[in-house]
């Protein structure tokens, strides 16, 4: 099991910790909440983490397939409703590098990403939507 901490520094800023390596992540409110927006809000973290998550099982399938991501890169925008305030829908779009690919590593690529935890672990209400780039 995995232990973070976190204390509110004031200001509607949270410092985290990774308690296994120290690595520390402070959070702060949107400017459309309040905050400054100085850092990742506790909303663009649960979205970014989608992203990261399928990156990682592709990294994982590639290894294992035999067909390298490094230089991948994904871009992540996150939609926020109201009432109550919650994300609603996470567009990710990763873009891989000029690297031949086959059709069956293409697919399982993007199978792989699908299996992530975090996308299994976000509400069903919560659209995501997974486009994949290919340079060639």
């Amino acid at each position: 099991m995995t232990t973070m901490s976190e204390k509110y520094l004031g200001n509607l800023r949270v410092e985290c910790i990774h308690e296994q390596s120290g690595s520390k992540i402070i959070t702060d409110a949107p400017l459309d909440n309040g905050g400054k927006g100085e850092s990742f809000s506790p909303t663009d973290l649960c979205a970014t983490a989608l992203g990261a998550c399928a990156m990682t099982i592709m990294g994982k399938y590639g290894e294992t397939h035999g067909c390298d991501v490094t230089g991948a890169t994904v871009q992540v925008e996150k939609k926020m409703g109201s009432n109550p305030r919650r994300i609603v829908g996470i567009e990710v779009v990763f873009t891989f590098p000029d690297k031949e690919y086959t059709d069956h590593q293409k697919t399982g690529l993007e199978r792989a990403a699908r299996t992530c935890p975090v996308h299994h672990s976000l509400h069903p209400d919560i659209e995501q939507n997974f486009t994949f780039k290919w340079i060639r």
